[in-house]
C-alpha cells in the first residue's frame, strides 16, 4: 500500500500560527508519509525474496512503526486544530467523560496543559482507553514510546520544537497558549464517537 499525504493547506492563516510554520510542519510531515513508504517498500522487498533475517529487513521493521507514528500524529495534530473552531460543549458526552475521569473540566484542562508544558520532545495525548473505559492524558516520546495498547487518540498536541520554535523562540508556553485556541472541539468529539 502506499501512503499519500493529506493536504492541510486551509490551515494556512490560522491564529497563532505563521504560514511559514506551518509548511515547514507539512514539510516535515511528508517526510514521515515518503520514510512510512520507503520502509514498506524495503520490508515487502525482503520479505518477497525470503530475506526476512537480514539485518536490513530488521532495522526497517524497527524504524516503521516510528516513521507511521510522526505520519499518523501529524494527522490527528492537524487534523483537530481549525481556523473557526467549536468548542465542547458542556452537556456533551465527552466533557462528561472528562470530569468523571478527571475530577472537573479544569483539572482535565490543567492535567493535558501541564502535561505539554513538561520539558522535553515529544507528543501530549488525550486517549480513550476502551477495555477499561477511561481517559487518560499521556506524554507520547519519539512517536512511539509512551503510547497505551488499545488507547484511540482523541486529541493531539505535538510539543517537538518543530512546532513552535520559528514563531515563539523557547517560548513554549506561548505556543501552548495559541495551540489551545484553535483546537476544534467538534473534531475532538467526533474521535470520541459523538
Amino acid at each position: 500500500m502506499i501512503y499519500t499525504a493529506k493536504n492541510y493547506d486551509h490551515l494556512l492563516g490560522i491564529d497563532g500560527f505563521s504560514d511559514e510554520l506551518l509548511k515547514d510542519h507539512f514539510a516535515l510531515y511528508q517526510g514521515y508519509v515518503n520514510n512510512t513508504n520507503k520502509l514498506a517498500g524495503i520490508i515487502r522487498a525482503k520479505s518477497e525474496v525470503g530475506e526476512t533475517g537480514v539485518p536490513e529487513f530488521a532495522e526497517a521493521k524497527r524504524r516503521f512503526g516510528w516513521e507511521w507514528n510522526g505520519m499518523r500524529l501529524h494527522e490527528y495534530y492537524f487534523e483537530n486544530i481549525a481556523k473557526h473552531p467549536a468548542a465542547l460543549d458542556a452537556d456533551s458526552f465527552l466533557y462528561k467523560k472528562i470530569e468523571e475521569d478527571f475530577g472537573t473540566f479544569v483539572q482535565w484542562e490543567n492535567n493535558f496543559l501541564a502535561t505539554a508544558a513538561m520539558r522535553g520532545i515529544g507528543w501530549v495525548v488525550l486517549v480513550y482507553e476502551k477495555k477499561e473505559k477511561h481517559l487518560f492524558n499521556l506524554w507520547v516520546n519519539e512517536h512511539d514510546v509512551g503510547h497505551f495498547a488499545g488507547a484511540e487518540p482523541i486529541l493531539v498536541m505535538d510539543v517537538f520544537e518543530h512546532s513552535y520554535l520559528r514563531d515563539y523562540g523557547i517560548k513554549r508556553a506561548d505556543y501552548i497558549s495559541a495551540f489551545w485556541k484553535v483546537v476544534d472541539w467538534t473534531i475532538i468529539s467526533e474521535r470520541f464517537g459523538e
